[in-house]
């Protein structure tokens, strides 16, 4: 299994120079049968991480410009009646694929944006009264540009809680730019691409990390620094228990991605920030006092003592 995911990890780095750690944390959260919000700036790589992963992982892939005139049967699909059969037919939206690329996500209207929760939470569609079943596996990675607020409409908090985490791939640094720039032809950057795993592949490395030994120790530790955001005299709403659950299967996947069988609190550590960020609402203190999410995050994490078992 690690030999596997370091390939496919190599694979995506052809083309995506210099941000390991992000295709890493992509990974453990697909893995993790969790979706991916990447929040950063136009032109960093965005597009071109979610293609080298659909493309390396044989995944089946789409990709939804969001617009304000994007539809919800854009995204589910919708039926219509046939007169020659006489009966009604679907006709697919975007999300009948393996992974699904939703590029501005916060440029659609809540509507439309809504239109993604069951499938991402169900794995299933609803049009005219009839379920049906996605693809497996089913994976969103979203983005969306925090700097451009015009014209757009910010994700309801139910959404942003259906994402495993929220990462920022941001500028690379010097000496990789200046390889992009050396490497960059008119050729397609994805013809650099191969297929290095099928979906089978992805289904065993799912069982495997769903193998992965979680402690009651490992459990309580994720509790108190969820109950922490809870409690927070900066933080107006803190982490769910849904995004406790997310925080406990990343921490698997992360242990599983550093060839272990089971988890200790720097596997938490590592990824809690990740989880976590998105699913906090800070009050007016914090804003007031500059705060960041990030920030009072990695306060907390300095402030819970994690498990003496394991250090």
């Amino acid at each position: 299994m690690y030999e596997k995911l370091e390939a496919i990890e190599q694979e995506i780095g052809k083309v995506i120079k210099g941000k390991k750690d992000v295709i890493q944390k992509v990974l453990m959260a697909i893995c993790a049968s969790g979706h991916v919000l990447l929040e950063d700036h136009p032109g960093s790589g965005k597009t071109t991480l979610a293609k080298a992963i659909a493309k390396a992982m044989e995944l089946d892939y789409n990709r939804q410009q969001f617009t304000p005139d994007t539809m919800p049967s854009d995204i589910i699909g919708y039926s219509f009646y046939n007169k020659q059969k006489e009966e009604f037919q679907y006709v697919p939206g975007v999300v009948q694929c393996n992974l699904l690329l939703g590029d501005e996500i916060n440029r659609t209207s809540s509507k439309t944006q809504s239109a993604l929760l069951e499938a991402m939470e169900e794995k299933t569609v609803t049009v005219d009264g009839n379920t049906m079943a996605l693809p497996d596996p089913f994976i969103v990675i979203a983005t969306q540009n925090p700097i451009t607020s015009g014209g757009t409409q910010p994700l309801p908090d139910s959404q942003c809680d259906r994402f495993m985490v929220r990462l920022s791939m941001g500028y690379p640094a010097f000496e990789d730019e200046v390889t992009i720039l050396r490497e960059n032809s008119d050729e397609d950057a994805m013809q650099q691409i191969h297929q290095i795993a099928t979906k089978e592949d992805l289904y065993r490395i799912k069982e495997q990390i769903a193998k992965v030994v979680v402690k009651d120790q490992i459990l309580e530790y994720i509790c108190r620094l969820c109950e922490a955001t809870r409690s927070h005299d900066e933080i107006e709403r803190g982490v769910s228990t849904r995004g406790a659950i997310a925080v406990k299967r990343m921490a698997m996947a992360n242990a599983a991605f550093h060839e272990r069988n089971y988890v200790i609190p720097k596997d938490v550590e590592e990824i809690f920030i990740d989880v976590c960020a998105h699913r906090i609402i800070c009050n007016a203190r914090a804003k007031l006092e500059e705060n960041s999410e990030q920030h009072i995050l990695q306060r907390i994490l300095e402030q819970v003592t994690p498990p003496s078992l394991f250090q």
